[in-house]
């Protein structure tokens, strides 16, 4: 029966797909999906590869968990086939909207993205596997690392509503995978309260940074730019944004008294928001305005089952083990 689950999860996720596509205006939903499961891959690598650096000991108890994090990579890379089917529906450039310089009319061409994605994923692939096999230099990591995440953030996110022409959006992202793929390892760690200071700064940089972007753009007053934020208000922007506060000052509030069920809890609330946070930069771009619906509800069903069903299939593919998950074992 344990051999099996990984098979009726991989069908159950199908089949939620297929419903999300059957139903329509999916392409959204799952974009959204992807890059939340992209956020822990990602995420997890500048976290592995820095605390190997700076303080293998201290954090030792939390390199397992991140280290699985960092094996959905293969799967993460599998599952951006469906972005073909993405990218004529969602991105203008695909479209037939002209683009603003030469320079752009080269950079922003299916092909080109496609190419540049496929050449991304692989390098992130081999990343992977020398931070979970503890093989550094971290410098070279968290250095091709940065500017992958940086074009890529700039390809799939700002190439969707060119409104915001942020240049923060790049920090922005490896921050807020690197909080969502933290949340993830501290539900499943043994001793939660261990993360729970980095969580709080990664939480509070992403948050300063929000509120920074947010500030540029009221007092530059841009119609673009201002209209690109109006989008993505209402009261379900609201809420992602009063939930997003909360989980930054919950971690903050809880340093000073860790346990382990309150780690676990702002943990929790924290990936929730960051999963929102993906639908919050995507939606907006297909439908004028953040709304969730039932395809993009299925949408990310599917995407999380699909992914725990083909993440024991394709593990072996970053299954080196490093001498500190060895030694933590023991």
């Amino acid at each position: 029966m344990t051999a099996a689950r990984p098979l009726l999860r991989l069908a159950a996720g199908l089949a939620a797909l297929a419903l999300a596509v059957l139903l329509g205006d999916w392409q959204a939903g799952y974009l959204a999906a992807w890059l939340t499961l992209l956020a822990l891959p990602l995420g997890a690598l500048p976290l592995v590869a820095g605390l190997d650096a700076l303080a293998p000991e201290r954090f030792a108890i939390l390199r397992p968990a991140l280290v699985g994090g960092l094996r959905l990579m293969p799967v993460a890379a599998l599952l951006a086939l469906p972005l073909i089917a993405v990218v004529p529906v969602l991105y203008p450039f695909a479209t037939g909207t002209p683009a603003a310089t030469p320079l752009a009319a080269i950079w922003t061409t299916p092909p080109f993205l496609a190419a540049r994605l496929v050449a991304a994923l692989a390098l992130w692939l081999w990343l992977g596997r020398r931070a979970a096999a503890g093989r550094g230099p971290a410098a070279l990591v968290l250095g091709l690392h940065a500017v992958l995440a940086t074009l890529v953030s700039f390809d799939l996110i700002t190439a969707l509503d060119p409104r915001l022409g942020s240049s923060l959006i790049g920090l922005l992202m490896l921050v807020a995978w690197s909080g969502a793929a933290l949340a993830a390892a501290l539900l499943v760690t043994r001793r939660p309260e261990a993360g729970l200071l980095p969580l709080a700064l990664l939480t509070a940089t992403w948050a300063f940074l929000h509120f920074v972007q947010f500030l540029v753009v009221w007092s530059a007053n841009l119609p673009a730019e201002v209209s690109w934020y109006l989008a993505r208000g209402g009261l379900l922007g609201r809420g992602l944004s009063l939930a997003g506060g909360t989980a930054a000052l919950l971690a903050a509030a809880l340093t000073l008294r860790p346990g382990p069920w309150t780690t676990r809890a702002v943990a929790a609330l924290t990936l929730a928001v960051h999963a929102g946070e993906m639908a919050w930069l995507v939606t907006p771009a297909a439908r004028g305005a953040f709304v969730v619906t039932g395809p993009d509800v299925l949408a990310g069903l599917g995407v999380a089952a699909v992914a725990a069903g083909l993440a024991p299939m394709l593990a072996p593919l970053l299954a080196r083990r490093a001498p500190m998950d060895a030694k933590v074992a023991a």
